[in-house]
């Protein structure tokens, strides 16, 4: 994976910032590209792996079939108020499908540390739950730029 920063590599977040940052966040913001082109934002929970990003996205969604056509995908995490607690993430790459679709929970091992760690963090609960309605995909990032404007202090 490519560190994409060339400036701002004073408050880019370190290895174990980025991955403390994405196992406590909630909710990205995930862009697809339409077939005319089109840029396309939809919010949508996730987990972090220490390596990948996992989406669990409706699968008659309009993300689904963008994705389906064109795998490319940008994602951001990002959180603060003021502008000196801003911080976030910006991942890039190639979407991949894993799993059935709709997830009906038929035994996939690939599968077994991100739906346990979704369940925990979205759900509170030990063991996935199943709606028929959403399936999984994976974004190993190609890139990544960061920013922790709280840095901004120490310079």
């Amino acid at each position: 994976m490519a560190v994409t920063q060339r400036r701002g590599r004073r408050i880019m977040m370190t290895p174990g910032e980025l991955d403390e940052f994405l196992a406590g966040q909630r909710t990205c913001r995930v862009a697809t590209v339409s077939a005319d082109g089109r840029p396309h934002v939809s919010a949508l929970w996730f987990a972090w792996d220490g390596s990948s990003l996992w989406l669990y996205s409706i699968t008659r969604s309009r993300r689904w079939t963008e994705l389906r056509a064109d795998p490319r995908i940008a994602v951001v995490i990002d959180d603060g108020e003021e502008y000196g607690e801003l911080r976030g993430v910006e991942l890039s790459g190639t979407a991949v499908f894993v799993g059935e679709a709709p997830r009906t929970g038929e035994p996939c091992a690939e599968l077994d540390v991100p739906e346990s760690l979704f369940a925990r963090k979205n759900f509170g609960l030990d063991e996935m739950p199943r709606d028929g309605r959403h399936a999984w995909l994976r974004l190993t990032p190609d890139a990544i730029a960061s920013w922790d404007f709280r840095k901004l202090s120490d310079l």
